[in-house]
């Protein structure tokens, strides 16, 4: 199985990024698509998840600016960043159970 991000790059703050995330290979029955991030010195933190029955849940820092997508179907999860801050600045990664890790994608907010 394998996790593929993309979409990252560097914004100004009050921007907006999309990433994406798309699974291959023998993976059936995701039951949670999840994004975390993990800024230079800190601890990877969830950000987002998405349920097989589509009931989302947010970190409290990013509720109101970001939405999570997905579709088990096609193994594919999103997640639309708007209102960026620099404190949003990290190595986003999805994750899929089952399914594993995506190799990270790197989100840049600064002016």
């Amino acid at each position: 199985v394998r996790l593929v991000e993309s979409g990252g790059g560097s914004v100004q703050p009050g921007g907006a990024l999309k990433l994406s995330c798309t699974a291959s290979g023998n993976i059936y029955d995701v039951n949670q698509m999840r994004w975390y991030r993990q800024a230079p010195g800190k601890e990877r933190e969830l950000v987002a998840s998405i349920s097989r029955s589509y009931t989302t849940n947010y970190a409290d820092s990013v509720k109101g600016r970001f939405t999570i997508s997905g579709d088990n179907a096609k193994k594919t999860v999103h997640l639309q960043m708007n209102g960026l801050k620099p404190e949003d600045t990290a190595v986003y990664y999805c994750n899929m159970n089952p399914g594993g890790w995506g190799q990270g994608t790197q989100v840049t907010v600064s002016s």
